[in-house]
């Protein structure tokens, strides 16, 4: 299978985490990076997993319009709540989890479980992840597992 790049999302960052800067090559994000006060930094600032807990909710909610669409359900008032973990490991290595808490308020029962658990195939951060960190997904505030 041939693969067709659709889009290139590029970013220039310096300092790192701790006292670094970001900026989209359009110019449109631009952000302070800092530690967080949690890990003994200053704050002031965001950090990396703030920025992917947002990318990732921003990517599952696309595959939900798209798995919606497929199943000729309208996911209406989608809303996540998502949550990125930095997380050590017993090699003093780092790693991060997530979670994913989908509310669809026009999708009830199976169907809003169906459709995260589709989503979840679908993402493009899902399929970037899996097999790498732990995902935990509640659609509705029922689990899903994936």
């Amino acid at each position: 299978m041939v693969s067709k790049v659709l889009y290139t999302a590029e970013a220039h960052v310096t300092g790192g985490r701790a006292e670094g800067h970001g900026v989209s090559s359009d110019g449109v994000l631009e952000v302070d990076l800092r530690t967080p006060t949690e890990m003994g930094g200053e704050g002031g600032g965001t950090n990396p997993e703030q920025l992917f807990a947002i990318g990732y909710a921003a990517c599952f909610e696309g595959a939900l319009g798209a798995v919606g669409r497929r199943r000729k359900l309208e996911a209406g008032d989608v809303a996540i709540d998502s949550k990125v973990d930095l997380i050590t490991g017993e090699d003093r290595s780092f790693g991060i989890a997530v979670e994913l808490h989908v509310t669809l308020p026009s999708v009830e029962g199976e169907d809003a479980v169906e459709m995260v658990r589709e989503a979840h195939g679908a993402c493009p951060y899902s399929n970037a992840t899996r097999g790498n960190i732990d995902v935990t997904l509640t659609a509705n505030g029922a689990a899903v597992e994936a």
